[in-house]
Order: structure tokens, then C-alpha cells, then sequence
């Protein structure tokens, strides 16, 4: 299954989770990609949008991220690994880890600003439906999820257009809900982008200005 673009993809699931618009719910976007398909979610549901952002972080030479940084500091090692890999990485690596980890909290500071810092209060005890435009992996998933026990939601919704087998996995595991509308073996050599015939992506000023302004977007 291939969309057209994200807001096609979005206003599909925003189709299967009718059931949560009388909700106390918040939509919460993964990535600049991901906010056009949760905006599509958020202006039929009537719900808030913000996003939450992740950044990979890699070891020289690998392939899969041994690490990830979201917003609020949040960091969470990568279970691709197994707990003999990680600790004789981390030791080796400690010096690059830790750099690697102040830059990519130092990058999520300068792109979100103030702005785009998100408020707890507008999660606490309500339910998150957490919105990827792809999910080659999952991994982002355990890094948002890790931020969102913090938090003390109500129950965690994760949707997607498209995942992989392993992704689904994830999904079934850390959430209380789920709506994927294409599962595959694994991504092709594009990643996300692939199963798009359209692929404009917003900076993230217009990312910011998506969210401040979807309360006016709301359907009627």
C-alpha cells in the first residue's frame, strides 16, 4: 500500500480512530514528517498537536543506532543490542558516546526553542496517540515511550501508515491501542519516503506554526 502523500496517509487513520474524538486525548507527532499526518489526526479528532523529536546516535562504523536522544533529555540505549554488546560498547566508547550526547541535546534545543518545548501538563493523565509516518524499526517508539512513563498518561495510542514486521512488534508491546495500515517484511533502499509519491517535508518553523495554529483547523 502506497500514499499519494502524508496527508493522504493521515486523514486515513484519523478514519479508524473516530472512537477516541469524544476523548480527553493529544495528538503527538515523532518527527517534522510525521506532524503532517498527526495534523490531519488531530484536526479531525479535535485534539492538540505537538511534536516530539528523536535523534539517532551511532558509533563509527555501525549501521543501527546505539542510542537515542528525544525531547526532554530523554535517552535510551538501543535493544537491537544485547546487554554484552552495550556494555563492552559503552565502555570503549564512553568519550564519543558522551560527546555524542550532549550535541544531539544541545540540537534538539536550537531546533525546538521555546516553542516547541513540550508542556506536560498538556499530557498528563490523557490519552497520547503517537503518530509516526514510518516505522522502519520501533526504536523511536522505546525512546518516546521512556519520556511518556515520566509523564503518567492515561493509555498510548501508536499509529503509523506503514511499518515493518519487527516495528508491529514494538507497537503491540509499549501500546494500549494500534492502527498501522501497511505492514511490510522491511523498507526499501528510501526508508519512509518510499511509500510516498510526495515527499515535501516542513522545517521546523512551519512545523511550529502547523501546531500553534491547529485549533483554528479543527473540522467542523
Amino acid at each position: 500500500m502506497y500514499f499519494h502523500n502524508r496527508a493522504e496517509a493521515g486523514r486515513l487513520l484519523a478514519a479508524k480512530l473516530e472512537k477516541y474524538k469524544s476523548e480527553n486525548i493529544v495528538v503527538l507527532a515523532l518527527n517534522p514528517g510525521s506532524i503532517i499526518v498527526a495534523a490531519q489526526i488531530a484536526m479531525r479528532l479535535h485534539a492538540n498537536l505537538l511534536l516530539y523529536l528523536v535523534r539517532d546516535i551511532y558509533l563509527p562504523g555501525e549501521n543501527e543506532a546505539i542510542a537515542g536522544m528525544g525531547s526532554g533529555g530523554t535517552y535510551v540505549y538501543n535493544n537491537y543490542y544485547s546487554a554484552g554488546e552495550l556494555e563492552d560498547m559503552t565502555s570503549e566508547y564512553h568519550q564519543h558516546l558522551d560527546q555524542q550526547r550532549m550535541e544531539k541535546n544541545h540540537e534538539l534545543h536550537l531546533l525546538l526553542g521555546r516553542d516547541g518545548e513540550i508542556d506536560k501538563k498538556l499530557l498528563r493523565h490523557r490519552d497520547v496517540i503517537l503518530v509516526s509516518d514510518g516505522l522502519s524499526s520501533g526504536f523511536s517508539l522505546n525512546i518516546a515511550a521512556q519520556y511518556l512513563k515520566m509523564v503518567a498518561i492515561k493509555r498510548l495510542i501508536v499509529v503509523t501508515p506503514v511499518a515493518t514486521v519487527s516495528a508491529v512488534d514494538k507497537m503491540h508491546l509499549l501500546s494500549d491501542d494500534l492502527v498501522c495500515l501497511n505492514v511490510v517484511e522491511s523498507f526499501m533502499g528510501e526508508g519512509t519516503n518510499h511509500y510516498y509519491d510526495q515527499n515535501v517535508i516542513p522545517n521546523v518553523d512551519d512545523t511550529l506554526k502547523i501546531m500553534r495554529n491547529i485549533i483554528i483547523n479543527w473540522e467542523q
